[in-house]
């Protein structure tokens, strides 16, 4: 999914929302046509079968990027800070003046 994010330059939120809309509106599409018959409609039946089961993939392979990102930046974070414990307390001083700054500036 993130080569898709990539390829299209889109945010990667609105596209997993898109993908779930899509999932939705699917599975209702499904659950509408269930009583009815035909060549026609047990071919479309089966090829938004397939989409939705690729589109879940797609969906889940995204989440287990996501964790494994996040799991990678906390082992960073964690090696970092016991690495240089007042270099990480610097910089945690640092973004509480600039929030605190930002934060009185627009009290005025």
């Amino acid at each position: 999914m993130n080569d898709a994010v990539e390829q299209t330059g889109e945010n990667p939120d609105k596209m997993k929302a898109d993908l779930r809309t899509l999932i939705a509106d699917a599975e209702e599409l499904m659950r509408a046509t269930a009583s009815l018959s035909g060549e026609g409609v047990r071919a479309v039946r089966e090829k938004v079968a397939a989409s939705l089961k690729s589109a879940r993939a797609t969906l889940d392979e995204a989440r287990e990027k996501a964790v494994v990102q996040a799991k990678a930046a906390a082992q960073a974070t964690d090696a970092f800070v016991r690495e240089r414990p007042w270099q990480a307390v610097g910089v945690a001083l640092l973004i509480g003046v600039v929030i605190g700054l930002i934060g009185g500036s627009r009290r005025r």
